[in-house]
C-alpha cells in the first residue's frame, strides 16, 4: 500500500524512543502504529480531493493558526 511508509517511520521513532529511555513515548507509539494500520487497512483516504497544503500543493488540508485578521 501506498501509506505503508509511516508504519516504518513510526517503528523508527519507537526504536529511538526506547534506546533513549524515553518509555511513555515508546508506549504512545506503539498505539499510534495500531492506529495508523487500522486505518491503513480500512483504505482511508490520503486526502479528500481538492484539498491542498499550506504551500498549495495537493495533498493536505490547510492548518490554520487560530488568529483572526
Amino acid at each position: 500500500m501506498k501509506n505503508d511508509w509511516i508504519l516504518d517511520v513510526l517503528a523508527d521513532l519507537k526504536t529511538f524512543a526506547q534506546a533513549n529511555g524515553l518509555t511513555q513515548l515508546a508506549e504512545q507509539l506503539e498505539d499510534t502504529t495500531l492506529v495508523a494500520a487500522a486505518e491503513i487497512a480500512s483504505g482511508v483516504e490520503e486526502a479528500k480531493p481538492g484539498a491542498e497544503t499550506e504551500t498549495g500543493e495537493p495533498g493536505r488540508t490547510p492548518r490554520t493558526t487560530g488568529t483572526s485578521v
